[in-house]
């Protein structure tokens, strides 16, 4: 089976940005040591600083939806709420 890319672009609303960079940065350390976590990188767009971008690879699927519900992601969507312009989530799987 092959692993599970995810690709989250998250865009703060412009007066919301530095809480939106704050938040999203505190799930880092705690993602990255979840079961199933291969890679968790987070970019900020140098042309629209609102625009932030995860690149995920879980090992599975199943893996990942872990993580979906893990405590501090629910902490991160309490804090950032109202903060979000726009959100669009992108599972992808490798090819080459």
């Amino acid at each position: 089976m092959s692993n599970l890319t995810i690709i989250a672009n998250i865009h703060a609303k412009p007066n919301q940005i530095d809480l939106v960079k704050s938040e999203l940065l505190k799930l880092i350390p705690t993602t990255v040591k979840e079961r199933g976590c291969l890679t968790y990188e987070l970019h900020q767009n140098t042309a629209d600083p609102a625009h932030f971008t995860f690149t995920e690879i879980w090992e599975t699927r199943e893996l990942w939806r872990d993580h979906m519900n893990a405590p501090h992601l629910a902490a991160y969507m309490t804090a950032t709420e109202g903060a979000i312009a726009e959100f669009s989530l992108t599972e992808m799987t490798k090819i080459g």
